[in-house]
């Protein structure tokens, strides 16, 4: 049996055995989307309220001390199973789903949410999960554990860039290299600016993957990068790399009418808005996306700055 006919499985059981699985897994049917129509590709927003947790996560340090980390296995409910991905790896089905099938993996190590040297088994992952999308969310940059290193996975078809990618590269794309089946793009469709790393070849990715990391590091003065990534794997790899600016944007800190809670990550700049509060996803409008976005993209800037050294690098060798 198949890793993925394996986490299939899983999520089949524990949607019966786990509750709180089973009972947000029921709510998905009736969420709330919808719709933004801009030039070339699309944003939806879905209401789901039982993202409430991981929107309002205060991933502070203090916070963070002072809580259990709920990825370790002894703070684990009984219920919560898993299987594993070799053996640093363990899968979970996420109890506040968002896809029809959604999985954590989690380092089986409490060790931080650090991606350069994980990200072989990202792309691992990925290859071994065909049906779905394996994502990546960085501290500050919507992962609600940055404590603990851990990926997610939701079944493909969700997100809308998905399927609008080949046009965005068509429209808004520059390719920075190309090297017989392995290439690099760099897209600016106006909302979002982002990367596009494609190859069958996992080593080609990884070395395209140092040199991002490493220029966002240091344009972040050392920190970990803020990035979101998706991950999708036919014939070979198709890896959507987001640099961020900025976590949250300003309407999450507002109080009152201006208020909007929402705490962008990997869904999100796939093109689905998660909103968990009825009353912002009542009253979000196409401005407020757009304004959101600016906020927490890569500045124009920083990603021309970034397009130069890696086609500067890259041909180098």
């Amino acid at each position: 049996m198949s890793l993925q006919q394996k986490a299939d499985a899983l999520f089949e059981d524990q949607k019966v055995s786990w509750p709180l699985l089973g009972a947000n897994w029921d709510k998905l049917s009736g969420a709330r989307l919808k719709h933004f129509d801009f030039d070339g590709f699309s944003i939806h927003v879905q209401c789901n309220p039982k993202r409430i947790i991981s929107s309002t996560a205060r991933v502070d340090k203090a916070s963070i001390e002072n809580r259990a980390c709920f990825l370790c296995r002894e703070n684990r409910p009984p219920e919560e199973k898993n299987i594993w991905f070799g053996k640093e790896y363990e899968i979970l089905c996420n109890p506040f789903p968002i896809f029809r099938e959604h999985f954590t993996i989690a380092k089986a190590d409490h060790t931080p949410q650090v991606i350069e040297n994980e990200f072989g088994a990202f792309l691992e992952l990925s290859k071994a999960l065909p049906a779905l999308a394996v994502f990546y969310n960085a501290p500050n940059c919507g992962a609600s554990a940055p404590d603990h290193m851990h990926f997610q996975a939701g079944n493909r078809g969700f997100m809308p860039i998905e399927r609008e990618l080949k046009g965005l590269k068509q429209k808004y794309g520059e390719v920075l290299m190309k090297s017989g089946d392995t290439s690099l793009t760099a897209v600016n469709d106006t909302l979002r600016r982002f990367y596009v790393l494609e190859s069958s070849s996992g080593n080609a990715l990884e070395k395209i993957g140092d040199l991002a990391f490493r220029f966002i590091r240091e344009l972040q003065l050392g920190e970990e990068p803020m990035i979101n990534m998706l991950s999708y794997h036919d014939r070979g790899w198709q890896v959507l790399l987001f640099p961020r600016d900025r976590h949250r944007p300003w309407q999450y800190f507002e109080e009152g009418e201006r208020n909007i809670l929402l705490s962008p990550a990997s869904v999100d700049m796939g093109g689905t808005l998660i909103t968990p509060l009825e009353k912002d996803f009542e009253k979000i409008t196409r401005e407020d996306v757009v304004d959101i976005f600016s906020q927490v993209g890569f500045s124009p800037d920083h990603f021309e700055g970034m397009n130069r050294f890696l086609k500067s690098k890259m041909a180098k060798g």
